[in-house]
C-alpha cells in the first residue's frame, strides 16, 4: 500500500489508487478524477481526493515567470475581509487571471501568484504523442478537443498546431460508458476518424462535430460526445485498464442462478422443441399450469397487464404470468443503470408498489429493483432496448440521455431519458413509449385504439372521459365505433400497471 503524508490533510496519510473510478472532484484542481489518485480511507465524511499528479507536487520551485524568488504551494481562499472589513480578492493568477480555490504557488514578498495548473512549463495529455506547453498569455482561441470557443490560456502542440484548454488536456484516453459494452477511445483530429456522413452521438442522440474530440468504438462504430461520455449517469465506474473487450465475456459471474423458473413437466413438438407445461416460479407457492387460450379481464402478476396467450396459471388461485414474464431473468442489466438489477416479485416498500423510475407510472407487479441504491423499474421500461422501433413513429428512436430536460412529442411532458429520432425532431419518452396499443375501458363493449393523430379535421378535440380539451399533437385512446375520444391518463384508473 502506498502512502502519502500530505500537508492538506496532516492527521492521516493519503492511500494511492490505481484507477479511480468514483465519483469525485479533486481537493487540488477541483476536477473530475480518472484514473491514478490518492485520498484518506480513515476519514468518513471528507476524504481528501487528489489526482496522483496533484498530490505529488513540490512545495516549492522557481518559475522562469518570476525568477528573483522561490514560488510556495499552498492551499487558501481566494477572497478574504481586509483591515477595514472590506470584502476583497486576493490570490489571482498572474497567467490565466482568474481567481479558483484550488493549489497555488504564491511569492509572499510580491503577492505573485501561480496556479498549480499553470506552472506547468510542459503538459502531457495521455492521448496525444507530443507535450503541451502552455503559451504563457490568455486569448480567445478554440480548444481543438472540446470544440468550445473562449478566453484562456491554450495549450499548444506545435508539431500537430493543436490548441488546447488546460483541463481538455485531462480527458482520459479510455472511458466504459453504460451504454455499451466496449471502451470508447478519444478521438481528437478528424484525420484519425474516418466517415463521410454525419455522425450522432449515441447517449443524447445529437450530431457530433467529428473536427473535434469525440469518444469513438472502432468495432461497432460508436460515437459520443466527450461530455456526455463522462456525465455520470453515463459513465460506469471500472478500471478500464483490466476491462477485457472480448464479446463472450459473462455478463453475470456464472455461478450465479439467473432462472426464476424450473420445468416440472413439457412436451415435445414434432420439430423437438419443448413446451414446459408445468413450471414452479420463485413469485408463487402454487405450480403454474401452461395456457393457451384467451382470457377475459385478467391481468399478469409480472407486468399487471392484460393477460393474453400464452401464459400460466395457478389453479388454485388468481395467479396468472404470461410465458415471457415466466422467463424474465433474476438479474439483468438495463442501459439507464450502472449497476445490475434484481428482479423481486414485490416492491419491498410496506405498500407493495412503487413508481418506476423510467416512465413514472405505479406498479404492483415484479420490479427490477438496485441493491446498491435506490433504482426501481417495471418490467415493461426492463424489456424497452435503447434502440426502438414502434408504430406511431415512421423512423427508428434511440435512446437519448441527457442533463437537461427534453420534450416528448407524443404527450408534451418533459424529461431526461426519451427515445430520439435522428431524421426529424421526434422525441418519444418511456411513459408514452409503453403505453398498450389497445385498451378495454370499464364496461364500454370496444377496445380503445392509441392513436396518433387527430380523428378528423373539426379542430375542437375533447376527451369524453374528463370532458376537457386535447392537443391535437398528442396521443390519445379512441373507439372509432362509438367515436369516443379519451385521454391516456383517464382510461387508466391508475396506471396501466397496475393489478
Amino acid at each position: 500500500m502506498e502512502l502519502l503524508q500530505h500537508f492538506c490533510h496532516p492527521e492521516h496519510p493519503l492511500v494511492f489508487n490505481e484507477d479511480e473510478r468514483q465519483e469525485r472532484d479533486c481537493y487540488g484542481c477541483w476536477e473530475l478524477i480518472f484514473g491514478p489518485s490518492y485520498r484518506c480511507i480513515q476519514c468518513d465524511i471528507f476524504t481528501y481526493p487528489h489526482h496522483k499528479s496533484c498530490a505529488e507536487l513540490p512545495l516549492g520551485l522557481y518559475h522562469p515567470l518570476h525568477p528573483i524568488h522561490p514560488l510556495i504551494l499552498y492551499n487558501e481562499r481566494t477572497y478574504r475581509y481586509d483591515e477595514y472589513g472590506k470584502y476583497e480578492e486576493y490570490g489571482k493568477c498572474e497567467l490565466c487571471k482568474e481567481n479558483h480555490d484550488e493549489y497555488t504557488y504564491r511569492c509572499y514578498y510580491c503577492n505573485f501568484n501561480l496556479h498549480a495548473r499553470c506552472a506547468i512549463l510542459q503538459l502531457k495529455a495521455k492521448f496525444h504523442d507530443h507535450p503541451l506547453t502552455p503559451i504563457g498569455k490568455s486569448i480567445m482561441f478554440t480548444c481543438d478537443i472540446c470544440g468550445k470557443e473562449g478566453k484562456g490560456v491554450p495549450n499548444l502542440c506545435g508539431p500537430c498546431s493543436l490548441w488546447i484548454h488546460r483541463s481538455c488536456a485531462f480527458y482520459p484516453q479510455r472511458v466504459k460508458v453504460i451504454r455499451h459494452r466496449h471502451p470508447l477511445h478519444l478521438t481528437h483530429s478528424s484525420l484519425e476518424f474516418h466517415q463521410t456522413k454525419s455522425q450522432f452521438c449515441q447517449l443524447c442522440v445529437q450530431k457530433v462535430d467529428t473536427h473535434y474530440g469525440l469518444y469513438y468504438c472502432s468495432k461497432c462504430n460508436f460515437v459520443a460526445h466527450l461530455d456526455c461520455s463522462l456525465d455520470t449517469r453515463n459513465l460506469e465506474y471500472i478500471n478500464v485498464l483490466e476491462h477485457k473487450d472480448e464479446d463472450e465475456d459473462s455478463e453475470f459471474d456464472e455461478s450465479i442462478d439467473l432462472t426464476t423458473y424450473k420445468v416440472k413437466k413439457f412436451i415435445e413438438r414434432e420439430d423437438g422443441t419443448q413446451i414446459a407445461t408445468e413450471i414452479t416460479h420463485f413469485s408463487h407457492d402454487h405450480d403454474l399450469k401452461f395456457v393457451n387460450e384467451a382470457q377475459n379481464n385478467q391481468k399478469c402478476n409480472g407486468c399487471a397487464r392484460e393477460i393474453c396467450p400464452p401464459f400460466y396459471s395457478c389453479v388454485k388461485c388468481n395467479f396468472f404470468l404470461h410465458e415471457s414474464c415466466a422467463k424474465l431473468p433474476k438479474k439483468k442489466r438495463h442501459p439507464l443503470h450502472r449497476h445490475p438489477l434484481t428482479l423481486l416479485a414485490k416492491s419491498p416498500s410496506r405498500s407493495k408498489t412503487f413508481v418506476c423510475y423510467s416512465c413514472g407510472w405505479h406498479c404492483n407487479g415484479f420490479i427490477y429493483t438496485c441493491e446498491t441504491c435506490i433504482f426501481e423499474l417495471d418490467v415493461q421500461c426492463s424489456l424497452t432496448p435503447d434502440i426502438l422501433t414502434h408504430e406511431g413513429h415512421e423512423h427508428q428512436l434511440i435512446l437519448s440521455s441527457t442533463n437537461y430536460l427534453q420534450c416528448c412529442t407524443a404527450c408534451g411532458n418533459r424529461g431526461n431519458h426519451v427515445f430520439r429520432c435522428t431524421t426529424c425532431e421526434f422525441a418519444l419518452d418511456f411513459k408514452c413509449a409503453t403505453l398498450p396499443l389497445s385498451k378495454m375501458y370499464k364496461e364500454h363493449e370496444h377496445p380503445f385504439t392509441l392513436c396518433y393523430s387527430a380523428e378528423d379535421d373539426s379542430g375542437e378535440y375533447y376527451c369524453d372521459i374528463c370532458e376537457e380539451e386535447r392537443d391535437q399533437k398528442h396521443w390519445f385512446y379512441y373507439c372509432e365505433e362509438c367515436n369516443y375520444p379519451t385521454h391516456p391518463r383517464c382510461i387508466f384508473r391508475r396506471s396501466p400497471n397496475f393489478k
